[in-house]
């Protein structure tokens, strides 16, 4: 087996400068952190936010449709749901069709807080878009989702 060099100072400010991964982690953090503090007087985190608003569909959503539009797993995602669930915002119920499987309901408590956090939503999520100045959002979300 052989001992690889560690890295030299110069390729550790190389990683630090232009690794994507950091760059990601570290926006998503700043503009998940301002979002939560935007939501917490509703007592929301930009979580469960995305996830209350993943289920606001006409029918139910599969628990696997959910998880994969939020890139969870299926055990994150029923991490996730417990709290809002208890709160009342949401139901999980079986499938009628696979009863293997579980669907997610909004229920009008979570339409009606929705109703409220989407005004909160929408003025921070215009401050976030300013933050990029004369960059286009539209660009940033089409990168973000090839990269995904």
């Amino acid at each position: 087996m052989s001992n690889p060099k560690p890295p030299t100072r110069r390729t550790t400010l190389h990683v630090r400068d232009t690794c994507l991964s950091l760059h990601l982690q570290r926006a998503a953090r700043a503009v998940a952190r301002r979002f939560d503090d935007a939501l917490r007087p509703l007592g929301l985190t930009s979580g469960q936010f995305s996830l209350l608003m993943s289920l606001n569909r006409p029918e139910p959503p599969a628990m696997g449709s959910v998880a994969a539009l939020l890139a969870m797993d299926r055990t994150t995602l029923t991490a996730n749901l417990k709290p809002l669930e208890r709160r009342g915002l949401l139901t999980v119920t079986a499938d009628k069709a696979d009863r293997r499987s579980r669907r997610l309901a909004l229920t009008d408590a979570g339409r009606a807080l929705l109703g409220e956090a989407y005004p909160v939503w929408r003025k921070t999520q215009k401050e976030e878009e300013a933050l990029l100045g004369k960059r286009s959002p539209d660009a940033l979300r089409a990168g973000l989702r090839a990269l995904s």
